[in-house]
């Protein structure tokens, strides 16, 4: 008895332990838990909070799918966005406007498998959230749960528009605003051109963002405004600004992940590429260069080589399929693979 008793002790604290490595909730939350939380855990809002309190910039970069978001966790971003900015970038239209809600959903998907760390949001796009309230709950609702996002954002400032950011905050699911710029409002605005740039314009610009924050969005996008409008806001505000060719004074940047990588180098993207933009790289030559590299490797027959071609049979399996070959009829094939064998092993020896 005493010791079944040591081992359904001893089960007991296994499975405690087992428990405790099964969650990530902080001790300090609501509900208790086992520890906080680490360095390889995803950003929260809290910790976000408490570097904007600290004056530490924010980073935000663009992603659309798994290969961009693995490098976004693996360099350290704060936020990773899935940008409606996806429809120009990635595929190749010349504004945001024609993305679908499902489209954007699989890049959003695709980019959740990616990034384990930074914080993930989702944008709305155009047509799904601007008819009512409802509307915009709904489609914020499908960011989250089809999407794997942890919050989303939305476009504009008009009366509608902080409606709706109000109701899907009201929902409980976060909210990032985005004033100046709109790219979704081109038709309105004429174009892609620079806001706040006359009195009224950078009233509006400061006026939209506090009422942002009224309606409880946790950070405001700042696009193409002059930079003392962005540090006017920016001083306005108790919630972080993220810039985005607006000058050095935000909380934290963002860019996109194409733009800020040269990663495409074609007249399309030189025509969408903003002037606000700094590329760190030009990966789109690069990505150029190995192509050509490859298509006259091909094409002069020495790509693939012997360290690039390792699956082998032994030559006993070798003779016994060509006899099986020859069997079949297929004699051509047969001298085929003999000849490819003798060709392997003479270049091998040359090695």
């Amino acid at each position: 008895m005493a010791f079944l008793h040591k081992l359904s002790k001893a089960s007991s604290v296994a499975g405690a332990r087992l428990i405790r490595r099964l969650s990530n909730v902080p001790e300090n939350t609501v509900y208790g838990g086992p520890k906080p939380q680490t360095s390889n855990q995803r950003t929260t809002l809290n910790q976000l909070r408490q570097k904007y309190k600290k004056g530490e910039p924010i980073t935000v970069v663009t992603a659309y799918d798994y290969p961009s978001a693995v490098h976004l966790d693996t360099a350290g971003i704060d936020i990773c966005l899935v940008g409606d900015s996806a429809s120009m970038v990635v595929h190749g239209h010349d504004t945001t406007l024609p993305i679908s809600l499902d489209e954007m959903l699989v890049h959003c998907r695709s980019v959740a498998r990616g990034a384990t760390r930074p914080l993930l949001v989702g944008d709305l796009p155009f047509g799904t959230y601007e008819t009512s309230t409802s509307q915009a709950v709904d489609t914020a609702v499908r960011v989250l749960k089809e999407g794997g996002m942890d919050a989303i954002k939305l476009e504009g400032g008009s009366p509608s528009r902080i409606t709706a950011a109000k109701a899907i905050v009201e929902a409980g699911i976060a909210v990032i605003g985005h004033v100046g710029l709109t790219p979704q409002a081109i038709s309105v605005l004429g174009g892609f051109r620079p806001q706040g740039r006359n009195v009224a314009s950078a009233v509006k610009v400061v006026e939209t963002a506090l009422a942002l924050q009224e309606a409880g969005c946790f950070s405001v996008v700042l696009e193409c405004v002059p930079a003392p409008v962005a540090a006017a806001a920016t001083s306005a505000l108790q919630i972080p600004t993220i810039g985005i060719g607006a000058g050095p004074f935000c909380s934290g940047q963002v860019l996109v992940y194409h733009d800020l990588l040269g990663m495409l180098q074609h007249p399309h993207h030189a025509k969408v590429t903003p002037k606000f933009c700094k590329q760190y790289a030009r990966v789109g030559d690069v990505i150029n260069k190995a192509l050509l590299e490859y298509k006259e490797e091909v094409t002069n027959g020495t790509f693939p080589g012997p360290s690039h071609t390792p699956y082998k049979m032994n030559p006993k399996d070798e003779n016994a399929f060509t006899k099986e070959l020859q069997k079949m009829g297929l004699d051509a094939a047969a001298s085929a693979a003999t000849e490819a064998a003798a060709e392997l092993e003479k270049t091998n020896r040359q090695q």
